[in-house]
């Protein structure tokens, strides 16, 4: 007995079949556990509710004035001041150092990244105490730096290292990351066509992990923001020299709670938009990635 031959419409048929039991099983794969998911929200109500209770508590009748008053104004702008400044550092120093330690391989290498990321797990007291003792006026450098009349420890100076310091690891973390993620492949092609390595670094490398930068810059910049004791040990607590947004946070909330209450809440918001912007910066990397594996 001969099968007669399939009409195009029986084909088109099974195959769209074909699809819709292929879409429902990937679906059934992609799907998580009960349990994840139930954990999941636990996870996302012990960060939200903490937030919830704080604008539960904000004063909303006298939000402006709180948040507008003279120090808390001068208080905002020198933590946007320093935090610019400390995240234009970050980049200037940060880049190179993800480079090498992506891009070369030399003995103690291991030890010198963890040096360079020890920020990230030191309470920032520490930091600011080891800043106090390098650039304070008997630290380590701190007598030179006296000697020729320049005074960094309780100066706007020191508000800048300081977040600086805490900053740093972030940026270099991104980028290495995105470095090793990008490979060599490219660079390797434009170094057997001729260019010479400062080129290869500006032309290939650093539009390749461009948006990692931009990300790490970013989460540099909510880190320095956000930055309170490396700051109150190295550069103290002194109105419109160094006296930033938490410091003045701290302070408030032992005098006017509500103005404490209110300057957190705009404290958060620059927090959720920075990160907004970080992983919106970070998603065309991302892209990048599956297509050239794929």
């Amino acid at each position: 007995m001969t099968r007669r031959p399939l009409s195009p419409r029986a084909g088109a048929t099974r195959s769209e079949s074909t699809r819709r039991v292929l879409r429902r099983r990937r679906r059934a794969y992609a799907s998580v556990p009960a349990w994840v998911a139930v954990v999941a929200a636990l996870g996302a109500a012990f960060v939200l509710l903490p937030l919830v209770a704080m604008v539960s508590r904000v004063d909303w009748a006298g939000f402006v004035p709180l948040v507008t008053s003279e120090s808390s104004v001068a208080a905002f702008w020198l933590s946007l001041r320093t935090s610019v400044a400390a995240t234009l550092i970050c980049v200037v120093l940060g880049v190179p150092m993800a480079v090498v330690l992506a891009r070369t391989e030399f003995r103690g290498q291991k030890v010198l990244r963890s040096l360079v990321l020890l920020p990230l797990v030191l309470p920032p007291v520490v930091g600011g105490i080891a800043l106090l003792y390098t650039f304070g006026r008997r630290g380590l450098l701190g007598q030179t730096f006296d000697a020729l009349g320049v005074t960094i420890a309780f100066s706007t100076t020191a508000v800048v290292l300081a977040q600086t310091f805490v900053a740093l690891p972030f940026l270099v973390l991104s980028l290495e990351g995105a470095l090793r993620t990008v490979g060599t492949r490219y660079e390797a092609v434009a170094s057997t066509l001729g260019a010479r390595p400062t080129t290869v670094l500006r032309r290939v490398t650093l539009p390749l992990v461009l948006p990692a930068l931009v990300s790490g810059a970013v989460l540099s910049f909510a880190r320095a923001i956000g930055e309170f004791g490396a700051t109150l040990t190295f550069a103290g607590s002194l109105q419109g020299v160094t006296r930033t947004l938490p410091l003045e946070i701290y302070l408030q909330r032992e005098t006017d709670p509500d103005a404490a209450v209110a300057l957190s809440l705009v404290l958060v918001l620059v927090a959720v938009v920075v990160v907004a912007l970080a992983h919106q910066a970070g998603r065309p990397s991302g892209v990048a990635t599956r297509r050239r594996g794929s």
